[in-house]
């Protein structure tokens, strides 16, 4: 008896061909969507691979093209913002604006009951405000909750993500059953639009944008050199400054109104305050004065305790029990209670 109808984002990766040949051997009836976003060798590729995964699973395969949606959405927003001396997270907002909104409409459109992803992490409803919340997968090498956590209760009500209790190792060894060549490819790290990871020549090849010169400052505002431009910079930076300084030195910040980069030593980029915006709630429904949880300023960071002080309804302060290094404007803050994500913003 078949459990229902799931569409799958298909990439064409490891992850997301297990995901689907867990749910197709679990009963349900599994039909790929492969999201055609950028115009690129490393889309096509994306392409061809998930078209063969479709066949080898013998499931019903779909392209959806969203490049205008996408360069409206994520791309612009991303080049935009290192303009403005932020440092973004493309991935976070291309997950709850594109990518779940694309299954959830195409899952509506063809009678489905599902939307599923190859992502490393688990659903539950939270036990104490009963709300549908992302929880850490079982893996912590792998745990991807981070980038989901501005998912709505719509989003997560229909979604199934099947790998979220196993281990990556035990999910090569489930791939190379299906497919040798899939089996090996490599993790993608980068980010889907730019494959080799420099974002500057990006920009400064995709952008409207002028890039201009400025002065590198200290702390106390005296000028230690010239800049090539704030995209070329990021909080904590300390490599490809441009310049020697007699001592090691780092980004403390970007002031984009006076194009101008402040460079510190590293013990000052501790901090163990900062403010989010643009918030999202998931557990927790809002955020209240007082309440601690266990926050990453980024995808790489490890938790650390912090209690929330509430500004306005839109911005709330993250008070570290620990002084934190680099905290980055631009990029989001996850809360996490306990196993849950309890909400985020950005800094």
């Amino acid at each position: 008896m078949e459990k229902g109808k799931v569409v799958i984002g298909l990439s064409g990766g490891v992850d997301s061909t297990v995901a689907a040949y867990l749910l197709k051997k679990d009963g349900y009836e599994v039909i790929g969507v492969t999201l055609d976003l950028w115009e690129s060798s490393n889309g096509e590729r994306t392409i061809i691979d998930a078209k063969r995964v479709a066949e080898k699973l013998e499931i019903p395969h779909h392209i959806i093209s969203l490049k205008e949606e996408f360069k409206d959405k994520v791309v612009e927003p991303f080049m935009d913002c290192y303009f403005k001396g932020l440092t973004p997270n493309p991935c976070v907002i291309c997950n709850r604006g594109i990518k779940f909104e694309a299954l959830l409409a195409t899952v509506n459109e063809m009678g489905g009951d599902y939307i599923a992803t190859g992502h490393y992490a688990r659903i539950e409803k939270h036990p104490e405000t009963g709300r549908l919340a992302i929880k850490d997968s079982a893996t912590a090498k792998k745990d991807q909750t981070y980038a989901l956590y501005r998912l709505s209760q719509e989003q997560i009500g229909a979604m199934l993500l099947p790998i979220g209790i196993y281990e990556k190792e035990e999910i090569r060894k489930i791939a190379e059953e299906i497919d040798a060549y899939i089996a090996q490819k490599k993790d993608s790290q980068d980010i889907c639009f730019i494959p080799d990871g420099d974002y500057t020549s990006f920009i400064m090849k995709e952008s409207k944008g002028v890039v201009e010169k400025g002065d590198f400052i200290d702390l106390e505002g005296v000028v230690l050199g010239q800049h090539n431009g704030l995209i070329h910079y990021t909080v904590g930076q300390r490599k490809g400054l441009g310049i020697a300084f007699g001592t090691p030195k780092y980004v403390y910040g970007l002031d984009a109104k006076k194009n101008q980069v402040i460079l510190c030593e590293d013990k000052e980029l501790f901090q163990n305050k900062l403010q989010l915006g643009d918030l999202a709630n998931m557990a927790v429904e809002k955020f209240e004065e007082g309440m601690r949880f266990q926050g990453k300023i980024r995808y790489s960071h490890k938790k650390a305790w912090c209690t929330i002080k509430v500004i306005d309804e839109n911005t709330i302060e993250c008070i570290f029990d620990e002084p934190q290094r680099a905290i980055t404007p631009g990029q989001s803050v996850v809360l996490y209670h306990g196993e849950f994500i309890a909400g985020g913003g950005i800094i």
